[in-house]
């Protein structure tokens, strides 16, 4: 009578049913952490981002000095601000595990097309977000990055000088730019959060996966109080991690130029992003076209839009995949390796190494997802033998 009542109340109800009794599959491990440790983090670059706007000025010549004043002049300035940067990086690292976790389960695969495709979309939005927040502290390489990167769009025929001049808002990045990213960087973390609540829809649509790749409806239990404990632990550990590099390195994941101001006039010797953009800028800088490199750079991730649709392979787990096994372990040293030479000069043999990683960067996507899926196939199902 209780459960009754209890349901009657909309909101509860849909707590009770999304989070409470929600069937979740009594065999999946850890690796399914990542997903609501990916929330916590939003939720923290939220409310860290909204205390940090009270204070900071998008102002090209008042910018730098702002952060500065929430440095050293803000209660507990300095702590806001560290989490709100170093909690920029933790939040790729658990969203990049939660895409390789993804790819190695299967997660892709019919019929969660749709959940995997609004999950790489929440990626893009992601991307542009961290980029656009790597602008405002307008130190150098803020100021560089964004006139390289934002010049990018010139590649693209006939609009792309019109795409540019919109972005700076001018015919230079200057402060028309910095409002802008400002503006767009204050908003995007809200449209994501939208976002996650249609991802949590369409994943409890069809269920959470399991390590066996199996339907296993009939073997769920309630998520609470079973399996909330295993995403507690992911939170206390993202923590524990968290602080440890905000209270003793908190300035170990950020480039050191960042903390000079920016000056138009002091091009820097090497022009990096950070780090968790290396291996697409890795792939931007093995092309060597510029057209070339940007839709290289735009494809690589785009591709994963594309894997749902162009899977052959009729088992989901990787743990009974041995051929695509080796092929995921693979493309997760090819994605470090790229990562590594993002950050080097543009010179041998960083170059003929960045190249030879982004041609089995693709060839992983385009022809080992549906290759190895027929080879699968073949060897599961083999053409009978005419008599």
């Amino acid at each position: 009578m209780t459960t009754s009542r209890w349901n009657l109340h909309p909101i509860l109800a849909w707590v009770d049913s999304h989070i409470i009794d929600y069937p979740t599959p009594m065999n999946i491990n850890y690796n399914w952490s990542f997903g609501s440790a990916a929330g916590f983090c939003l939720g923290i670059q939220i409310l860290s981002g909204v205390f940090l706007a009270m204070h900071y000025t998008p102002e090209i010549h008042l910018a730098f000095s702002s952060l500065e004043h929430i440095m050293r002049d803000v209660n507990n300035g300095w702590l806001v601000r560290y989490i709100h940067a170093n909690g920029a990086s933790f939040f790729f690292i658990v969203v990049y595990c939660h895409i390789f976790r993804g790819l190695y389960y299967g997660s892709y695969i019919e019929p969660r097309q749709e959940l995997w495709c609004s999950g790489v979309i929440i990626f893009l939005l992601m991307m542009a977000t961290a980029f656009m927040g790597y602008v405002l502290p307008w130190g150098q390489m803020s100021f560089w990055g964004a006139t390289v990167i934002t010049n990018l769009f010139s590649a693209i025929p006939v609009a792309g000088d019109a795409i540019v001049q919109w972005l700076w808002g001018g015919f230079s990045v200057g402060n028309p730019t910095l409002n802008r990213f400002f503006s767009l960087h204050y908003l995007m973390p809200f449209v994501i959060a939208g976002l996650v609540f249609v991802h949590l829809a369409l994943l409890h649509k069809d269920g959470s996966g399991n390590p066996l790749g199996a339907n296993s409806s009939f073997s769920s239990i309630p998520f609470y109080p079973y399996f909330y404990v295993k995403d507690l632990l992911g939170f206390f550990l993202l923590l524990t991690s968290l602080s440890v590099f905000v209270f003793f390195w908190p300035n170990s994941l950020g480039h050191p130029d960042n903390y000079i101001p920016a000056d138009p006039l002091v091009t820097p010797a090497h022009i990096v992003p950070e780090w968790y953009f290396l291996p697409f800028y890795a792939i931007l800088r093995s092309i060597p076209d510029k057209l070339g490199g940007v839709l290289g750079m735009g494809g690589a991730i785009v591709i994963l839009l594309a894997i749902p649709f162009f899977n052959t392979s009729v088992l989901r787990s990787g743990n009974f995949r041995p051929i695509y096994l080796f092929g995921f372990w693979l493309i997760v040293a090819d994605f470090l390796l790229l990562g590594w030479v993002g950050q080097k000069p543009v010179d041998d043999p960083y170059v003929s190494l960045g190249q030879y990683a982004t041609f089995f960067y693709f060839l992983f996507f385009v022809l080992g997802i549906f290759a190895i899926g027929l080879l699968e196939r073949w060897l599961l199902f083999p053409p009978s033998k005419p008599l």
